[in-house]
């Protein structure tokens, strides 16, 4: 007679954080973060609420948790290709950008307005991340347009970089008979314009 022993692999704490984090990213594609709770997440984990405290402290330390998971997560996607012409690489950064907001447009549309509002936390991973995907511009690594950085190469960069999200999030509520890749052009061949126009 044999004993069958169970196959699965105990996690480690770090490794079981992880994973909730991932489920949290998960449902923040189809929640806002106004709607994501401590409670929703133990219940799709399958967890006590206890075991929730536990892995994070705190609702603060499970929601600034999950935020920068987004935003590391977003950074990651949106990481230039090694390999094309400077445009051609900023057009694959900015098509996984176009896609991770298509994909997840509730949960990101409320991370940027929870960053506009009073939550210091978020808008402080917000605005790392925003300032991080900017600066990407600025170095020789970076697989795209590498540029000086001036004063007003800077502020010309943050504010492309606003006004893609805003028209990103904005033509996701009404395309304006504009496809995905009429945006896409849009969005890629403003900066070439705009930084043409400094002096």
């Amino acid at each position: 007679m044999t004993t069958s022993t169970s196959a699965r692999t105990r996690l480690t704490p770090e490794q079981r954080r992880a994973q909730l984090l991932d489920l949290g990213l998960e449902l923040l594609g189809t929640r806002s973060l106004e709607e994501l709770s401590i409670d929703v997440l133990a219940e799709e984990a399958g967890i006590s609420r206890g075991l929730m405290y536990h892995y994070f402290g705190s609702k603060l330390g499970f929601y600034e948790a999950v935020v920068q998971h987004a935003a590391d997560d977003l950074f990651d996607r949106t990481a230039p290709p090694p390999d094309g012409e400077p445009l051609e690489r900023l057009l694959a950064c900015l098509t996984a950008y176009v896609d991770y907001v298509i994909d997840n447009t509730v949960g990101y549309r409320s991370l940027v307005r929870a960053a506009s509002g009073g939550n210091d936390a978020v808008r402080a991973i917000y605005e790392r991340t925003f300032t991080a995907m900017g600066e990407r511009f600025f170095s020789v690594d970076s697989g795209t347009i590498e540029l000086q950085p001036t004063p007003a190469t800077r502020l010309v960069i943050r504010a492309w970089q606003a006004m893609v999200e805003d028209l990103v999030l904005a033509w996701c509520d009404d395309p304006a008979g504009l496809t995905r890749d009429d945006l896409l052009r849009v969005v890629t061949g403003s900066l070439p314009a705009l930084l043409a126009t400094l002096p």
